[in-house]
């Protein structure tokens, strides 16, 4: 499936949009990503050979034989499902685990996704949050905790999710912890 991604140009202008407005953020997204459907920014997915290539720089391993006698690569992946790695998919795997959001990924919308990423898939709890580790405060990320626990929260009727509230609160401890 191709993806479309919405321009940083378009993205700020719908900032300003929801904030003038008063208009959801996510439903003018939607809405973008529904007139570009024709004649948006199709997303190329990387090879399997782009795929390897960045994991295995990632762990300094020259091939995929270095790699799984790599002790910093058992290490990262003991507790991991089983990888078989003649397949592209396990290869996506690693690179979300250790490298970065793959490209068609990164302004992804629907039930698992917050700020345009399916926490899932990517444990990225600073943009899921939408802060930055340089700039937040102590205050800052309980702030954006509160928001999206009492979003999330299984008691709210409307949007409440007990698994994503799950996931964003062992988001917060990790970020918490190492605040």
């Amino acid at each position: 499936m191709v993806k479309f991604l919405i321009s940083p140009g378009i993205e700020k202008r719908i900032q300003q949009l929801s904030q003038a407005k008063g208009i959801d953020v996510q439903l003018l997204e939607e809405f973008a990503l529904f007139v570009l459907k024709d004649g948006g920014e199709k997303v190329k997915p990387l090879s399997m050979n782009q795929l390897k290539t960045a994991v295995l720089k990632h762990f300094s391993a020259k091939d995929t034989a270095a790699l799984r006698k790599s002790g910093s690569f058992k290490m990262a992946t003991d507790g991991m499902d089983k990888l078989n790695l003649r397949l592209k998919s396990s290869w996506e795997t690693l690179y979300r685990e250790f490298v970065g959001v793959l490209p068609g990924e990164d302004a992804e919308i629907g039930n698992d996704c917050i700020n345009g990423i399916d926490i899932f898939k990517y444990f990225r709890p600073w943009k899921v949050f939408g802060l930055e580790p340089q700039a937040a405060s102590d205050k800052d990320i309980k702030l954006a905790y509160r928001q999206l626990s009492k979003q999330y929260h299984p008691d709210n009727p409307e949007t409440g999710n007990a698994r994503i509230f799950d996931r964003i609160n062992t988001m917060y401890q990790s970020i918490s912890a190492g605040a």
